[in-house]
């Protein structure tokens, strides 16, 4: 068996990969991190009223520090400019 296991009853299988990867070597540039920080990608149902349906967080993960942010658009619909409006200052002020 050569080939990479494909399931046919996924839904979008290879857009989610390809759209997490693609997200996570965005924020990867954009906040300059290190090669040993983690960067993980998840699309969640959003439960907030007037949030859209779906929506992508992403958690960045460095030493004791984490940092998460929001954007509220199915994975396969965020761009470079969504993560760095997402993790702007102007977006998360604590």
């Amino acid at each position: 068996m050569s080939e990479a296991f494909f399931n046919p009853l996924a839904r979008n299988g290879h857009t989610v990969i390809n759209s997490a990867r693609a997200i996570k070597s965005w924020a990867r540039k954009l906040l300059a991190l290190p090669d040993d920080a983690v960067v993980s990608v998840s699309e969640l149902a959003c439960h907030v009223p007037g949030c859209p349906p779906r929506e992508t967080v992403i958690l960045v993960m460095q030493r004791t520090e984490t940092v998460q942010a929001s954007v509220h658009k199915p994975m396969k619909d965020v761009t470079e400019n969504d993560i760095a409006h997402a993790f702007s200052p102007a977006s998360n002020p604590d």
